[in-house]
């Protein structure tokens, strides 16, 4: 796990070395352990091409150093992530006639594109952002993992691009301005995040998941190679003898190759199905007790410290746990923000961080529950949207004139079925899916801003790219794996983590295990009301049944009741200030009644409200007016 950077300009460029080594040190939270750099003239005399490298030494400790060449130094890489099968690949490379010099996965790439050029990203099991100097071809050949677990940014302009794990590192460039695209305040009210490739940032954009992009004359061309396979309708799904068998052989393996590593690592832990699962599959493997790691809150409604702790029992972990309360909130999140150079999307970041500098007293990787909801269909909204059409059958003067108004005002404890009822009354699926986490709706946003709200539901968005005869699971699963999990789950796992220069894998995000369940009839993922029903069948013998039946909490932070009792003046001060910046954009009369409506318990607003907190924090920890 690594940070890199890099420019290639065609350009005349003053002191681009001293740039380059500005954009290095923007991100040396990603690698304090080395740093490295390379800088070349390409083949037509006049192309300048910088790679920089930040290392976290994970894997083969002694002779991984970045950027790394190929044994003619006709290529040269920068490298962010893990290559999980690598020694599997390495031994097929070395069988073709290719030689390493070192044990690490890079080199594993660098051969692997020498011997299958732009295939070789299809070989790969695992999590990458990685840029490679081909000299024969005067090129950069970029890449970025299938789901977007390692990010990566571009910004181009008049001769010059410039690419970044983190978006501070391009801000570092001499030129490069922080403003605000005004164009996203739609979407990432919308959806609570700005969904790619686009960024809050004008003129810097995301590289898609599962996309490639070759660098050549000056000029980007991007192209994906891979889409979740929910994006297809299931075709002759697949018969197998035990599905719940295959199903926990691929998990099991998952979590075996994601502990390849040269130094100590743990588990986050929250007491969850998931992450209970990871930390049992681990122990089979582990001939020392796992490390497990649990963050939970002073307010116990809030808090699954217990749950954690019959997991680390069970399993006889060497257990750590942290409690974080309001005063963390905001004593951290300007310092947040500013690692995730975005609006921290999710109250949970910040617990998140503190957990990851905990855990790095004592580790420097950890396995994690991530993605498991994305894929297996573990949210309430998964068993909701199969209900929409039938929904939709209701009579309209019963719906709108009698159910919809009542659900209203009921109170906040009523909460899930106030979000499904209000989400199962659109018809239009690219409106409904983000609503089902999002903030606002089209209307309300028209109502509160000032400027031009863009939609962010375009039909070519590829968050919507399904085919149209699939199934309404497979349809939001898919969302969810193209927009809701690498543009904010996967971002803040990345973010957070690096942080504190600790590297997180996610054996759920895994393109195998993706591919077997999408394989299956929709029933073992969802059936009924049960949600993940292929895990909870693969893990009924390892868990407790406490684990199994308690109902899903979610990560929650309280900042319902933080923002009507100990953040209310905090909360109000930014916003309505004098120094505010978000005020400038939003009618202040509907702003106002939102607060009020809040702080005196009629309505809960925390999403939007945690939304244009942390928009105001962006703008004041960025300089933008």
């Amino acid at each position: 796990m690594c940070g890199i950077a890099g420019y290639v300009a065609t350009r005349e460029a003053t002191d681009l070395p001293r740039a380059l080594r500005r954009m290095a040190g923007a991100i040396a939270h990603r690698g304090p352990d080395d740093e490295g750099f390379f800088e070349t003239v390409a083949g037509d005399e006049r192309t300048r091409i910088g790679f920089a490298h930040r290392r976290l030494s994970i894997i083969d400790l002694s002779t991984g150093h970045q950027p790394m060449s190929n044994a003619d130094g006709s290529l040269q890489i920068v490298f962010n992530g893990e290559i999980y099968n690598f020694q599997a690949l390495r031994e097929e490379l070395i069988a073709l006639g290719y030689a390493f010099q070192t044990r690490s996965d890079t080199e594993t790439i660098l051969n692997a594109y020498a011997a299958w050029g732009e295939q070789c990203v299809s070989r790969f099991r695992g999590m990458f952002a990685f840029a490679i100097w081909d000299a024969p071809r005067n090129r950069v050949f970029i890449a970025r993992d299938r789901f977007g677990k390692k990010p990566l940014f571009f910004h181009e302009r008049d001769g010059l691009i410039l690419f970044a794990s983190e978006i501070k590192a391009v801000l570092a460039f001499p030129g490069v301005e922080a403003a605000l695209d005004r164009e996203q305040l739609g979407p990432y009210l919308t959806y609570r995040y700005v969904p790619g490739p686009a960024t809050l940032f004008r003129g810097i954009r995301k590289l898609m998941p599962g996309s490639l992009a070759v660098i050549e004359g000056g000029r980007v061309s991007e192209r994906r190679y891979y889409s979740p396979p929910d994006r297809a309708a299931l075709v002759g799904p697949r018969l197998d003898a035990d599905p719940v068998g295959s199903f926990l052989d691929i998990l099991r393996e998952s979590v075996r190759i994601r502990m390849i590593a040269d130094v100590p690592f743990g588990a986050f832990l929250s007491g969850g199905v998931d992450s209970s699962a990871v930390v049992a599959l681990m122990s089979e493997h582990s001939s020392l007790p796992v490390k497990t790691f649990s963050v939970g809150f002073s307010d116990a409604g809030y808090s699954e410290l217990t749950y954690a702790r019959v997991i680390a029992e069970r399993f006889r972990t060497d257990h750590h746990e942290l409690t974080v309360s309001e005063s963390h909130l905001m004593e951290h999140l300007p310092a947040l923000v500013r690692f995730r150079d975005a609006p921290v999307a999710e109250p949970s970041d910040i617990p998140i961080y503190l957990l990851s500098r905990e855990a790095r007293r004592s580790v420097k990787m950890v396995l994690t529950g991530e993605g498991s909801d994305e894929f297996l269909g573990g949210y309430p909204k998964h068993v909701w949207e199969q209900r929409q059409a039938a929904y939709q059958l209701l009579p309209a003067p019963l719906r709108r004139g009698l159910l919809e108004p009542l659900v209203r005002r009921l109170p906040y404890r009523f909460r899930r079925v106030k979000t499904a009822v209000a989400n199962l009354a659109l018809a239009d699926e690219r409106e409904r899916q983000p609503r089902w986490f999002g903030a606002l709706s089209a209307a309300q946003i028209d109502e509160l801003l000032t400027v031009r709200a863009v939609r962010p539901n375009e039909p070519d968005a590829v968050q919507f790219d399904t085919e149209p005869g699939d199934s309404r699971l497979r349809r939001i699963l898919y969302f969810d794996q193209t927009s809701w999990l690498p543009d904010n789950l996967l971002e803040r796992g990345d973010r957070m983590t690096m942080a504190a220069s600790l590297e997180a894998r996610m054996p759920f995000v895994d393109h195998e295990l993706a591919a077997y369940v999408s394989s299956l009839p929709d029933s073992w993922r969802v059936r009924g009301g049960q949600t993940k029903r292929i895990l909870r069948e693969a893990v009924a013998r390892l868990l407790p049944r406490e684990i199994l039946e308690r109902p899903k909490v979610g990560f929650r932070v309280p900042v319902n009741e933080w923002f009507r009792t100990t953040m209310k003046d905090y909360l109000i001060d930014l916003l309505t200030g004098p120094s505010s910046h978000v005020r400038d954009y939003c009618r202040a009369p509907v702003l106002d009644r939102y607060l009020r409506e809040h702080v005196q318990g009629r309505q809960n607003h925390e999403k939007l409200l945690w939304c244009l907190l942390n928009l105001e924090i962006w703008h004041r920890e960025y300089g933008i007016s």
